[in-house]
């Protein structure tokens, strides 16, 4: 079945891509589709052994999930990992988001690509500096959380 510009089909991989905290499930969670309803309108996907309900009108809280983004897998773990290096995507090379793609791999890590791509990565450490203002909300905070600040 079709709707947001996906096509979903039973024993498709797909993520949650907003946190919905009635259902239980978060961005980031990975499911597979058990069963599609035409008739009721619904879609049944498997997290973890927990079966979800979804209509098909909140369709846009899924993806397919047999690829994603380093950024999306913040925060997950895998049994594999697939990395693709390449120069074509030099903005991309920095070692902050190599270190966060290897991190995520349980047993498995493989880096796909050009040397030359990994040495940039890995010698790349400009990110952009994070305009939190910590230090200042910290000033007001009791001297011994301070130090957590710097």
């Amino acid at each position: 079945m079709e709707r947001f510009g996906w096509t979903f089909c039973p024993g498709d991989k797909v993520m949650q891509v907003a946190n919905d905290y009635d259902r239980e499930v978060y961005n980031g969670d990975l499911g597979v589709i058990s069963g599609i309803d035409m008739e009721e309108g619904e879609l049944t996907v498997r997290f973890e052994g927990r079966e979800v309900v979804y209509g098909f009108g909140e369709l846009d809280e899924l993806v397919l999930a047999y690829a994603t983004t380093i950024h999306k897998a913040q925060g997950s773990e895998y049994p594999a990992v697939v990395i693709p290096l390449t120069t074509q995507h030099y903005t991309m090379l920095a070692r902050n988001l190599l270190y966060t793609g290897v991190t995520r791999g349980k047993r498995l890590v493989v880096l796909v690509g050009q040397r030359r791509a990994l040495a940039i990565a890995v010698r790349n450490r400009n990110t952009r500096r994070r305009w939190s203002k910590l230090r200042e909300w910290m000033a007001g905070a009791p001297a011994e959380h301070q130090d957590r600040a710097t």
